[in-house]
């Protein structure tokens, strides 16, 4: 979406966008597309691709998938057009989204308008000057669980999301899904091994659900912006969200919140700054959300498990789309191995507390 730190890309195809076309499709919704103004792809994220536009005057975002193959469930401009065009009266921290255009002859995919905005997105475990002292820390780890709860307290029925999702059975499809992708990548040694000790593992540990809230399903720092203020007054990228176990959103935020006694695999994961001295521990966070939402946080460890087994899958998924051509850099070089090694974390952290 916007953001102060966000650079525009240039020089690469993978990027271009046909402003011709989408203006073309614009007039027949009655607005113009400023093309003097053009399209400026923004960076700042690993997957769907972001276009700063000038839409009946007023800057925009024009957002739709990579190119190539997409994963199963993310990358779905339909879905977060949904969420986005009703959660924004609700969730003040949810961005409008104006138009959905699913016209696969004006772009070769879906693509939709977002309402710009911006701020200052934190990417990766470090913290800028202004930020690095114990007190931001804290007011940062407030102010991400507090969101997060916020979130959870949507009546997802008053606005029109009531019946959005499957919550019935929302642990057990996840485990399912995530074991059926796993041997899909047809895993050898340890990493295999794991997959199918933390299946049975979590099969055994089915926990009692909660009621269904509104997910983001990615939701961490460097998915949030934050104002002047350093307070977070936007959330982006929705398009996995869902309703299901609030649970889950929270498992998968501490999934990325690393602490400094964690094994080095985690420490290579840079998602979040979470080692800065005055960050929460991940056992604060979810007592944190506890109080703050009024939940029962007593059967977590599975929902922290089952994230840590997706987190490890997610790496092994990027790895081999980057050995098939079909996306990233050499980054993604060493993906297996990290994804290997958190899948070992997820097995041993079976046996500790939350």
């Amino acid at each position: 979406m916007g953001g102060s730190l966000e650079k525009p890309v240039g020089g690469d195809d993978r990027f271009a966008l046909d402003v011709t076309s989408v203006a073309r499709h614009l007039v027949a919704h009655g607005k113009r597309l400023d093309l003097q103004f053009g399209a400026e792809h923004l960076s700042g994220g690993l997957s769907n691709l972001n276009y700063l536009v000038s839409v009946d005057g007023e800057r925009m975002v024009l957002r739709r998938p990579p190119a190539g193959p997409l994963a199963l469930g993310a990358h779905d401009m339909v879905r977060e057009h949904r969420i986005l065009s009703r959660l924004s009266t609700a969730f003040s921290a949810a961005p409008d989204s104006i138009l959905l255009c699913q016209d696969l002859s004006v772009i070769g995919v879906p693509f939709q308008l977002i309402e710009y905005r911006e701020g200052l997105v934190l990417t990766g475990d470090r913290l800028p000057p202004e930020l690095d002292s114990p007190a931001k820390a804290n007011t940062l780890s407030h102010e991400l669980i507090s969101t997060l709860a916020a979130l959870h307290d949507v009546d997802a029925a008053s606005i029109g999301l009531g019946d959005f999702g499957r919550p019935e059975g929302f642990f057990e499809r996840n485990v399912a899904g995530w074991v059926k992708r796993a041997a899909a990548l047809e895993l050898d040694g340890d990493p295999g091994r794991f997959v199918d000790f933390l299946g049975t593992w979590l099969r055994e540990r089915i926990p009692t659900p909660l009621a269904p809230a509104l997910l983001h399903s990615d939701f961490k720092l460097d998915n949030c912006m934050l104002g002047e203020d350093f307070r977070i007054h936007t959330v982006l990228d929705w398009d996995m969200g869902t309703r299901g176990d609030p649970l889950m959103d929270l498992a998968t935020l501490t999934s990325y919140w690393v602490e400094a006694t964690d094994p080095e695999c985690m420490h290579r994961l840079a998602q979040m700054p979470t080692t800065h001295p005055g960050f929460f521990s991940r056992a604060e966070a979810v007592q944190a959300y506890a109080e703050k939402s009024g939940r029962e946080v007593s059967q977590f460890q599975p929902w922290r498990i089952l994230a840590l087994l997706k987190l490890g899958v997610v790496f092994f998924q990027l790895h081999r789309n980057w050995l098939n051509g079909n996306a990233g850099d050499d980054r993604y070089s060493g993906f297996a191995q990290l994804g290997a090694d958190i899948l070992d974390f997820a097995a041993a952290s079976t046996a500790q507390p939350t």
